[in-house]
């Protein structure tokens, strides 16, 4: 305890920390909380990943001062703490905010004076004493209250997860919270659910932890796990699944045992094409299943008369939850109006800005033939000696209708012209037309990258329905550890359900007309595995269809469609020929090609999004300097910024969040060699740039390093090359000690000591930093 002159207590200058450990937890601990209730600092969020060059740097993680939960599995309060400078209520608004994002009934904020409670359920707040805050069973009476939960209902709620202590993998604050508000919602008696969860948030481990509560507690003992492809169920069951191994099996050959627990199928295995027949479902009564797990239910069961609606509707009784990352609604399909509306969303932006999913650049390519459209000339004929129609081709046409040869060899040669420039071994996925399409893009990817293909002819595989071989393949590609195959071609196999945590480019060079499959298709990215050098993903676009991030129903609510043809097809068909081009007598894939018509690529753009998902305006450069002078009013304020902050990337991370992206600048300046210092005072103050090399060599011009000698002199000027190269990362922490070229020195510790010991050096670096950037 601080004494001031008087002798009474100095609580102003406690610290916060001082405050939470002499002051609120033992206020919390006196209520009854134990230490298996109280989270402190608890981190919900893993922090928004930033783009830099390459790679990629976390932003700030999202932290309650105290998380309490009543079970473990029930998040119940949280608590945000101040220090005695503050009142006790200053932290209200930001308690409150991470108790909407968690889900959480009850908010509270305290200087250690006192505690200020709102209550969520009610829209209470109220002050208490120190010695007045409630106890866990007091809140969670609150809570049984103002929800009407029964005590058959709270056995259900309160059963705890299934938890592996091998891969010790709890579930995220937004898993948490769909699967509490299904387990109540079910407890309660709703028997249709729809939770809405972006790809790679985790939609199989949430369904796993909801089934395995409701199975565990005996609520629901027969269970059915529905998809429509083989890849969804086999990967659900050796995955999340994986612990009901003993008492779940797979539906094949429609031969249906009733004598497991969990039953995974395909549709296609419960139904047979003949309306007419008994159906293989039938074989179970109507209430044999007490749970049934759509995956993708935007998909076929969505559908009023398919086949897969009826398996659904024979089994009535079951409670039925959809799951899906883009539910959708046209005239012909409603998932809202089957499972109703969606009782939890998780969008593609929430995952980003909390870190959990990858941030995508995206690359939009105009190849002359596609804007400005193909006509053939009189009597023109294909490469078969076919006459050709003569109308105007456009890129609605091309490689459905037309095949022109050079069109797919520059698109195969602009893909091996980035993966040269980033990563050639980095997972990527070519979107076609159709199987043909991505057969023949295979072939023009293969002469553009012969010699990998010489090295391993998997390198590059097309992988669609028809191609066992490339199907066979899969398995390999989305295997982290594998290396082959890592360019795939494909139409619509891989567009939905296939978790490939590597895949680091999304090529599209097909017409996606439906912004559910696009919503999917841009799904394949946005696993987030930077331990595998993955930190984000880009769309390479040939087509267009990024213009649908425009769109307002991206990251919105399901797609409504009411001019479509019931396929997520609606609204202009975009510029085409009279109508009676497409009702002309056309065989099964029959198609024009032709092999001598030149194609260039005369439009390459790289589009910037802000936080919020909108494209930010095409003028980068005036966009950015209007940013950077709202936060800096003069380049004397930005360089005495500069120089304050021990560590630069903070300013960085700052104009992010700003929509500041230097790399993109950096790019659009045209000069790589430029440290982020220059180009901010470049593009913001017109200041004329150094290029790092200029700086370093003005430091050694100007004899600073003089005044070190020996190896203290050696590692700094071996800082200054490799600040020139590589820029002022390492200067910022002494960790680069332990690397080249500075290991031949000794350890960091006996380097230090050639410096008088390790706050001199750090005094060395912050030296070095400020002459680096001296006028």
């Amino acid at each position: 305890m601080v004494n001031n002159k008087s002798g009474g207590l100095n609580f102003g200058k406690l610290t916060e920390e001082d405050v939470k450990y002499q002051y609120i937890t033992p206020a919390i601990e006196n209520a009854g909380w134990d230490k298996s209730q109280l989270k402190f600092e608890f981190a919900f969020t893993d922090g928004k990943m930033h783009i830099k060059g390459q790679k990629g740097y976390r932003g700030a993680k999202k932290r309650a001062d105290y998380l309490l939960l009543y079970k473990p599995s029930i998040p119940i309060a949280v608590v945000e703490a101040k220090d005695m400078n503050h009142a006790f209520d200053d932290g209200i608004q930001q308690a409150l905010g991470y108790a909407k994002t968690l889900g959480i009934p009850f908010a509270y904020s305290t200087n250690g004076k006192s505690f200020m409670e709102h209550n969520r359920l009610t829209g209470e707040v109220k002050e208490l004493s120190m010695s007045e805050f409630p106890s866990p069973e007091t809140l969670w009476q609150r809570y049984k209250k103002s929800k009407n939960i029964t005590p058959e209902e709270e056995e259900i709620i309160t059963e705890p997860d299934y938890y592996d202590p091998i891969s010790k993998k709890k579930p995220r604050y937004y898993q948490r919270k769909a699967i509490n508000r299904t387990i109540e919602a079910i407890a309660q008696g709703k028997n249709r659910i729809l939770l809405v969860m972006a790809t790679g948030t985790g939609k199989t481990f949430t369904a796993f932890q909801i089934a395995y509560k409701l199975w565990n507690a005996g609520m629901k003992k027969k269970i059915l796990y529905l998809a429509d492809r083989n890849i969804l169920i086999d990967q659900t069951m050796v995955q999340d699944f994986k612990p009901f191994e003993k008492v779940m099996t797979k539906i094949k050959h429609k031969d249906l045992d009733s004598s497991y627990e969990i039953y995974f199928s395909l549709y296609q295995q419960l139904v047979n094409n003949n309306e007419h027949e008994k159906q293989p479902y039938q074989e179970f009564s109507p209430d044999f299943f007490d749970l049934i797990i759509v995956d993708e239910c935007h998909r076929g069961s969505a559908k009023d008369d398919s086949q897969w609606r009826r398996i659904l509707e024979y089994f009535h009784s079951a409670t039925q939850i959809g799951m899906t990352a883009t539910p959708k609604e046209d005239k012909e399909i409603s998932t809202t109006g089957y499972f109703g509306e969606p009782l939890y969303t998780y969008s593609l932006k929430k995952g980003i800005n909390d870190g959990f999913l990858a941030p995508y650049r995206v690359k939009r390519i105009g190849l002359d033939v596609d804007l400005d459209g193909y006509r053939p000339e009189k009597d023109k004929v294909d490469i078969n000696g076919k006459l050709i129609e003569d109308r105007e081709y456009n890129v609605l046409d091309f490689d459905r209708k037309i095949i022109i040869d050079d069109r797919t060899k520059v698109v195969a040669q602009k893909v091996t012209e980035y993966l040269k420039r980033t990563d050639r071994f980095g997972k990527t996925i070519v979107f076609c037309v159709d199987q043909e399409h991505a057969l023949r893009m295979r072939h023009a990817l293969i002469n553009e990258n012969q010699d990998l293909v010489a090295e391993n002819d998997r390198y590059i595989m097309r992988i669609t329905s028809d191609d066992v071989e490339g199907k066979r393949q899969l398995d390999y590609f989305i295997d982290t550890d594998e290396k082959y195959p890592t360019i795939v071609t494909t139409s619509e196999l891989l567009s939905t359900g296939v978790d490939c945590k590597t895949c680091k480019l999304i090529v599209l060079d097909n017409n996606i007309e439906s912004m559910t499959k696009f919503k999917q298709i841009i799904g394949r990215g946005t696993r987030l595995r930077p331990d595998y050098g993955k930190y984000y993903f880009t769309i390479m676009d040939f087509r267009g269809s990024t213009k649908k991030f425009a769109d307002p129903e991206f990251d919105g609510l399901p797609e409504k469609d009411d001019s479509g043809d019931g396929n997520g097809r609606g609204g202009p068909r975009g510029p085409r020929g009279p109508k009676e081009h497409d009702e002309q007598a056309w065989g099964p894939g029959e198609k024009y090609r032709v092999n001598d018509v030149k194609v260039r690529a005369i439009l390459e753009k790289n589009l910037c999004f802000d936080a919020e998902g909108n494209l930010i305006t095409e003028n980068l450069i005036s966009f950015s300097k209007d940013n950077i002078l709202n936060e800096y009013r003069s380049l004397d304020e930005f360089i005495h910024h500069w120089n304050e902050l021990e560590k630069k990337q903070a300013i960085t991370e700052e104009l992010y969040e700003h929509n500041v992206f230097l790399e993109e600048l950096r790019e659009a300046a045209g000069n790589d060699d430029m440290d982020d210092f220059d180009l901010i005072c470049h593009i913001a103050f017109d200041k004329k740039p150094l290029t790092r090399a200029e700086r370093a060599n003005n430091v050694k011009k100007r004899d600073y390093l003089n005044k070190y000698e020996g190896v203290a002199r050696k590692v700094l000027e071996g800082l200054l090359d490799k600040y020139a190269t590589d820029g002022i990362g390492d200067l910022e922490s002494i960790e680069f000690l332990e690397n080249d070229p500075f290991r031949q020195y000794g350890s960091p510790m006996k380097i230090a000591k050639e410096f008088g010991g390790k706050s001199q050096l750090q005094n060395a670096l912050h030296d070095l930093q400020r002459e680096i950037y001296a006028d």
